[in-house]
């Protein structure tokens, strides 16, 4: 039976641990990111896969930094055939990628070379891309450089968001591994140098890329909100106060109204002016320490502090 050491630590791995599990193969041990504290109360959070791996009594390594060499002995000790990893959100020692018989494999949320990062789920929505997927690639010292064993497409629909998406993605990268872990282990495939000329990063998101731009143009602005929903979601700012905004839709609209001006109020959004002739429809809000809510909700709150003519982004 195959030995693996499989490494991963957000909700995207969950999937993968599960079909490794579920196709039979022994894991070792699962190596993920330490405990972190988490919300205003600050309580220590363990991650979703050490929370998966408990529940099938398998030995979890948490190590801060794999590069330390007692960590690193832990995981070289335990001899895996493979490593599999899937977000874990560090770049393996070159000690470890040469540790196992069949190398080290990386479960990667984009159609490498494009999108290497720790963002490339977001970034795709970002950039308005009409697909993305998985690519499944041996693991290099350099961020997502390793050669190709296999990938596959996955579209990227026009209300997708980056949570929707990311639950298509894992579980594509689950199915993909499946089909591809047996022909790996039997030495069928042919892995492809990544073409690095072509190759575009999805760094982590920074807290200046969330604000809207609302000179911008309407589509642009539509897939930058979808883009970093639910996660770190997009905001504007209105009378001096942050409103984060979680939803909208595109509406074609003819007006002289500067952008990010209140042209509309509708009965399920607020219509705002942006860079183009598409304005966005802002559809469910959540003003500074409050919960969402729909516009509906917000507007019957607001009255008359939202009628047109007011700005987002002042």
């Amino acid at each position: 039976m195959t030995k693996i050491v499989f490494m991963g630590t957000p909700d995207f791995s969950v999937p993968v641990l599960q079909q490794i599990l579920e196709d039979g193969y022994e894991v070792l041990a699962v190596v993920t990111q330490p405990d972190r504290p988490v919300g205003r109360k600050k309580v220590m959070t363990p991650p979703p896969v050490k929370v998966e791996a408990l529940k099938h009594g398998l030995p979890v390594i948490q190590p801060e930094k794999l590069k330390n060499p007692t960590e690193m002995e832990k995981i070289i000790e335990l001899n895996p055939d493979l490593i599999v990893t899937a977000a874990f959100g560090q770049i393996l020692p070159n000690e470890i990628l040469e540790t196992p018989k069949y190398g080290c494999i990386n479960v990667h949320a984009s159609l490498l070379p494009e999108l290497r990062g720790g963002a490339p789920i977001h970034y795709s929505i970002l950039q308005g891309k009409e697909k993305t997927g998985i690519t499944i690639m041996y693991m290099a010292e350099k961020l997502d450089a390793g050669d190709i064993l296999t990938q596959v497409e996955v579209a990227i629909e026009e209300d997708d968001n980056v949570g929707t998406l990311h639950d298509k993605l894992s579980e594509a990268g689950a199915k993909l591994l499946s089909e591809t872990l047996p022909s790996l282990i039997n030495g069928e495939l042919t892995p492809q140098e990544q073409d690095h000329t072509k190759a575009t990063f999805a760094p982590n998101i920074k807290r200046e890329q969330e604000k809207i731009d609302w000179t911008k143009a309407g589509e642009e602005i539509y897939n930058h909100i979808r883009g970093l929903n639910p996660w770190p979601v997009a905001y504007t700012m209105l009378d001096g106060e942050v409103v984060k905004v979680w939803n909208s839709k595109k509406k074609t609209v003819k007006s002289d109204a500067s952008p990010g001006e209140i042209i509309a109020i509708e009965d399920d959004g607020i219509v705002v002016q942006t860079g183009s002739s598409t304005a966005i429809k802002v559809t469910e809000l959540q003003p500074s320490g409050k919960k969402k809510m729909t516009a509906e909700s917000y507007l019957r709150g607001a009255g008359a502090d939202s009628a047109p003519g007011m700005k987002f982004g002042e």
